[in-house]
């Protein structure tokens, strides 16, 4: 059983913008260790056993509430699943009335994935459960930027002063803003690359560097995070066709392979296959798209573990 007790400075996760280097750090070490126990043959550890955790999910998702849900099972938490498609939502109950229901229950902690964007943070300041941001509309994912900088540092062996392109839809794109967040507070280089319809206006404003030639930013880079167009999200026209977005942005493992140093390529899911990814690119020796989803579970142990910890 793991003995770190450790606690985050922060008594939810809501963003990274909100946690420091030191509590990212401290997440990783508790991430290895739990990476660990769950390539063993008994993968359970009873650390949270009496802790009630809700996963409320107003958005559509697989990868992140499947692997909270492993996460918390794991750790022997109870957990009960919730989501707005077959809920009182659609009766018009509000956020906080369908929270308050649910906390009623006794529940200790919220996983809550959202599509307008402050929601956690709406309820952060009106509930007493902890609560971790699964994805708030086009803001942030926090889970999902710990994984991947996890992910770098676990194939690459640190994050200082390494080079990382985040490339496609940065407009819509809520793992994007985490990931610059968390890159750069563990000391690395980000470039964001895509159409410049894609690109949000403020986007300089966040210390990244701007590119919109895909090859360029391949060449510049040590990592390279490929994210998809979110069709769902786009009210308007950003680009004439998926077609030609692929044509200009799409990565194949020809390109990957004729450029002059071997760069890692990543992936937050799911991925549009032919669009800014063809397969023989994802499922190329460059990929570790795998490593992220195996990751995403230690990961969220982790997150689940020291913020249950924490002082109330």
């Amino acid at each position: 059983m793991i003995s770190i007790m450790s606690k985050l400075s922060q008594p939810h996760l809501l963003g990274i913008k909100n946690i420091t280097a030191k509590d990212i750090e401290l997440i990783f070490e508790t991430a290895s260790n739990f990476k660990e126990i769950i390539n063993r043959p008994i993968k359970k550890v009873p650390s949270l056993r009496d802790v009630t955790i809700a996963n409320i999910f107003f958005e559509n998702s697989t990868r992140t509430r499947l692997s909270f849900e492993l996460a918390e099972k794991r750790l022997s938490a109870d957990m009960i699943n919730f989501t707005a498609s077959n809920s009182s939502v659609k009766k018009g109950e509000t956020l906080l009335d369908t929270v308050n229901n649910v906390l009623a229950m006794k529940v200790d902690m919220v996983v809550m994935r959202h599509s307008s964007v402050g929601a956690p943070h709406f309820l952060a300041k009106h509930i007493k459960a902890k609560i971790i941001n699964a994805g708030d509309g086009t803001h942030e994912h926090p889970t999902q930027a710990l994984l991947d900088a996890f992910s770098i540092h676990e194939k690459l062996g640190s994050l200082g002063g390494k080079k990382v392109a985040i490339i496609g839809d940065i407009l819509h794109s809520r793992v994007a803003l985490s990931n610059i967040f968390a890159l750069q507070k563990m000391g690395a280089k980000v470039m964001v690359c895509g159409p410049p319809t894609l690109l949000p206006k403020y986007i300089s404003t966040l210390g990244v560097t701007v590119e919109y030639d895909v090859k360029k930013a391949l060449e510049w880079c040590d990592v390279a995070n490929v994210l998809r167009i979110q069709l769902e999200r786009q009210q308007i026209k950003y680009f004439p066709s998926l077609r030609e977005y692929s044509l200009y942005y799409g990565i194949s493992k020809n390109l990957l392979d004729s450029l002059k140093k071997k760069i890692v390529l990543m992936h937050p899911g799911p991925i549009n296959r032919g669009v800014e990814l063809t397969s023989d690119a994802a499922d190329s020796h460059h990929s570790i798209i795998l490593d992220q989803v195996e990751n995403g579970v230690a990961v969220r142990m982790a997150v689940l573990y020291l913020l249950a910890g924490a002082a109330s």
